[in-house]
Formats: C-alpha cells, sequence, structure tokens
C-alpha cells in the first residue's frame, strides 16, 4: 500500500504544475481574445470548441475519459470570460521585466491587462485599431501619448507627458499623467519632508518633467535637473547642485539586470538628506545601497509604481471621481498591493557560516512557498563544470572568489526566489550589492563547534573560528535579519525552527 503522505506530495506536484500551465493557458487564451477584437471575430466559436473537445477525449487515459468533456467546458468557459474582458496594458519599446500586469490584476480583476511591445512606426496603429480601450504608457513614448491626445489632464498639460490614455466612449483620447500623484504618494509615505528644499533631478526626459511638477506641488525649493547633455551635467553637478538636500533618480540607470550603475558618488554631496530612485526592480538600487551607507533616507520606486498604477486603474472602470481625488479610505488598497509585492518579488535569501544548514533551509522554504530554490555552490557547478571545493583546491581561493562573484550577480539580482549563499559570499565587497539588491536577507547564526568541517576546504585550511573572526561582522551588516539557533541538539529540529521563524518574519513584513 502506497504512503499517504508521499501520495499526498505526488499530488500537490501535480496541481502546481496544473496552475502553472492553467496561467499560461488564460494569458493566450487573453491575447487570443485580442486579436479577435481587432479582426472582428466572435468570441465563441462552437465548431472550433467541439473540435477540440473531440481531440482531447480521444487523446485522455482511460482513468480521465470520463471527465474531459466536463473539464474542458468549464475552462472554456473561463477562458471565454476572461477574452471577453476589457483589454488594457502598458505601452512601451522594450518590457521584459515589468510588474505592471502583476499589478493591474491584483487591484482590479474586472479588465485583462498585457505588455505592448512598439516600435515607433507601429502607433499610429494602436492608436486606432480599438484592440484596446486604453493604456499606460512608459519609455520612450510619454510625450509622443501626450501629443496624441485630444484632452489632457492638469498634470499632462504642465509636464507635456502622459503615461496613462483612455480611449473614451465619446471618440475622444484622453492623457493623464498619474506619475505626478504617484511621485507624491511616494514622498509623503516615507516621512521625509522636502519643503524648501534644494532638489536635484537626475534624468531629462518625460519622468522628470513629471517628477519636477510633483516636487512644486510639494513646496521643494530650488530644483535642477541633471542630464548628460544638459547645463547641469554629470561633469560639473558636484560643482553646480553639490549643496542639494534631495536627490531624485529618473533614469532607468541601475534597473534590473544592470544594477551595477550609479551616476553620482553620493559622498560629494555634504547636505543631501534624502534620495528617491523611481527604478523599482531591484528594490534596492546600487543608488539606495549608497546612500543608505551614508546614512541618508532613501525610498525605492514601488510604492510611486503602485500608486500611480491605481490612480490609472481608476481611470480603466471609469471612476473619474476617485481618481481626481483618491479617497483616503482607498489608501490601503495601496499599501496591501506594495507588501503583497514586496514579498512576492523579493527573494529569500540565507547567509551564514559553511555548514550552517542554509541549503537544507533553502530547500524546505522553497518547497513550503513554491518558490524556486538556487543555491550558489550548484549554480556554481553548473557554469564551471566543479564543485566549489574541487574550484578552490584547484583554481585557487582568488580564482574561485572571482567566479563566485559572476555566479552571484547573475542569480541574486533576480526576484522571487530562494537562495542559499555560500559561506565566502561576504568576503567579496562588491557582493554585498548582488545579495542586498532585491532580496530579504537573513543571516543563519549556529555554535560553531555544530559546524562541519566535511568537504569544506577553506574551514579545513584556516579553522572555524578564524574564518568566523573574518566573516562576522559582514555577516550582521549585510542581512536585515539575524536568526541564532543554540537551543537544538536534533538537526530536524533545529531546521523546523529555522524555517517556521523566517516564514513568520516573512509573514508579519506582509
Amino acid at each position: 500500500m502506497p504512503d499517504l503522505n508521499e501520495l499526498r506530495e505526488q499530488i500537490d506536484n501535480v496541481d502546481g504544475q496544473i496552475i502553472e500551465l492553467f496561467d499560461k493557458r488564460i494569458a493566450i487564451s487573453r491575447k487570443i481574445g485580442n486579436i479577435k477584437r481587432l479582426t472582428g471575430k466572435d468570441v465563441y466559436d462552437p465548431a472550433r470548441e467541439k473540435e477540440k473537445i473531440d481531440k482531447l477525449y480521444a487523446r485522455a487515459g482511460y482513468e480521465s475519459r470520463a471527465y474531459v468533456e466536463d473539464l474542458y467546458r468549464e475552462m472554456m468557459a473561463l477562458s471565454k470570460k476572461h477574452q471577453s474582458k476589457p483589454a488594457f496594458g502598458v505601452l512601451g519599446r522594450s518590457l521584459p521585466h515589468t510588474y505592471s500586469p502583476e499589478i493591474h490584476n491584483i487591484l482590479c480583476p474586472d479588465y485583462s491587462y498585457d505588455v505592448i511591445e512598439m516600435e515607433p512606426e507601429q502607433l499610429d496603429n494602436l492608436f486606432s485599431c480599438g484592440v484596446f480601450k486604453g493604456f499606460n504608457v512608459t519609455i520612450p513614448y510619454k510625450k509622443e501619448a501626450a501629443s496624441r491626445s485630444d484632452v489632457l489632464d492638469d498634470a499632462a498639460e504642465a509636464t507635456g507627458s502622459v503615461n496613462t490614455v483612455v480611449f473614451g466612449d465619446d471618440g475622444k483620447t484622453y492623457g493623464y499623467n498619474t506619475d505626478c500623484y504617484g511621485f507624491m504618494y511616494m514622498v509623503s509615505g516615507s516621512g521625509i519632508d522636502i519643503s524648501g528644499e534644494k532638489v536635484l533631478v537626475l534624468g531629462t526626459g518625460g519622468a522628470s518633467s513629471s517628477i519636477k511638477f510633483a516636487l512644486k506641488e510639494l513646496g521643494a525649493g530650488e530644483i535642477i535637473e541633471c542630464g548628460r547633455k544638459s547645463e547641469v551635467n554629470y561633469g560639473n553637478v558636484y560643482e553646480m547642485a553639490g549643496d542639494c538636500g534631495v536627490i531624485v533618480n529618473c533614469t532607468p540607470v541601475g534597473t534590473f539586470p544592470d544594477v551595477d550603475n550609479s551616476l553620482l558618488e553620493l559622498e560629494k554631496f555634504g547636505r543631501l538628506k534624502a534620495c528617491f530612485d523611481l527604478v523599482y526592480n531591484p528594490s534596492r538600487t546600487k543608488f539606495i545601497q549608497q546612500a543608505q551607507k551614508l546614512g541618508i533616507k532613501t525610498t525605492g520606486g514601488l510604492p510611486m509604481l503602485v500608486a500611480q498604477a491605481y490612480k490609472a486603474s481608476l481611470l480603466f472602470r471609469g471612476d473619474k471621481d476617485s481618481a481626481a481625488k483618491i479617497p483616503e479610505g482607498r489608501i490601503k488598497d495601496i499599501e496591501d498591493t506594495i507588501r503583497v509585492l514586496e514579498k512576492r518579488m523579493r527573494n529569500i535569501t540565507l547567509i551564514g557560516m559553511p555548514g550552517s544548514g542554509k541549503t537544507t533551509l533553502a530547500k524546505k522554504i522553497a518547497k513550503i512557498t513554491g518558490r524556486t530554490m538556487v543555491d550558489l555552490d550548484w549554480a556554481y557547478k553548473d557554469r564551471f563544470g566543479m564543485t566549489s571545493a574541487d574550484a578552490i583546491e584547484g583554481l585557487g581561493v582568488d580564482t574561485f572568489r572571482d567566479n563566485e562573484t559572476l555566479v552571484a550577480a547573475e542569480m541574486l539580482p533576480k526576484s522571487g526566489l530562494v537562495i542559499s549563499c555560500g559561506g565566502g559570499i561576504v568576503t567579496r565587497p562588491e557582493n554585498e550589492l548582488y545579495v542586498r539588491c532585491n532580496s530579504n536577507v537573513f543571516y543563519i547564526e549556529r555554535p560553531l563547534s555544530g559546524l562541519s568541517d566535511h568537504n569544506r576546504p577553506e574551514t579545513i585550511m584556516h579553522g572555524v573560528e578564524a574564518l568566523y573572526e573574518q566573516r562576522k561582522d559582514k555577516y550582521e551588516t549585510w542581512c536585515d535579519h539575524k536568526l541564532f539557533f543554540d537551543r537544538f541538539e536534533n538537526y530536524d529540529d533545529y531546521t523546523s525552527a529555522a524555517v517556521s521563524e523566517i516564514l513568520a518574519i516573512l509573514d508579519r513584513e506582509e
């Protein structure tokens, strides 16, 4: 007789695969619906439906065949429902890592939301085809969207920048700037008072015009725009704006996957008290991390992204009154969405001494949460064809650490993973950016006497106490949460307690 728990685990795995495939099926159905709108075809095609069910019935196994028609008629009904929803989306030239579809599907299930990647010569057709009821707009089309709108709201009129387009039932194209509201929400939520402050705005595009408008609304003092070719540029910015109190990054510099980039040396700004970064992926850019190390208050771009999306969502739903002045009671919708996204998008990353159980904990957390688990030592072997231990012994520690940093730079900036780092990840200062940029970082500390040196050449060479003294300060300063476990002799008890505590911390943060 098979074990009941094993069978339940098997069915859980199958259900996970079904959910992933069903999500893909629904997404394809949305695209089919948009094509049908474009070509004037009906959503419901009974002949196609019957033909498909007959084929699936013939293909089904003997245990499932009796249920195939019921199952697929229900799935087809759900697909038709999804296809029939009003279609919106986000317009840009290249949007491989946008969070916008995720946000809008959290905010409102009443419409579908797609990524609309188009070249400039395709915009005429987009604005006239009738497939979409509207869309958000990002780089590089915000000014273009303003020029194509028949009616602009005050913020769009003042900035010449539109990030939300709605096609009205009256045949007019309405252009809105919800970025201004998003930034004002971002500032108000940070608790940072910028009234009267000299503000340096990085970037000269559509985003910067929106931010300058919002800064004036918030009572900022002198506002200086910095670009590569503007009067104040990255060559003279320290002389021209070195006394600014606030910096706002309106450029895409530092966005995933190019997380190594930043525009300024922040230590050269003697009066700097706050930094805002419109980049939201990763959650802690190099710009943000530099500011935090200097004790400067910071906010990343996710609150602005969600707040502007919420206002756009109200406009998509035709609720212009609420969009004009978002009621206080609805602010909670924005806050809840931010928390959901932060938890979902940030990695759960484990650091600590070799032998502290990081890999085992990561496996268990991944299984419970349904996330993909990444062990950087395994990723090293996949990339370089040898284990970390073999690399240290064969190539030397320095070469191994160089290669380990390449793996860290590739894996750690990704989103939504559970990551176990090698014990020596903290020995290279450049790895701090990667460890912290998109993760909730947990430092797992255990008594040194309980740490094994099996297959750990550095521990054997130097001794566990010496390695700990070299690394402990980095472990503590790189992490968001330090967890110390010394009360469990049984390893299973320890790992169960550690996993429970990590998940409890994440639940409290949500």
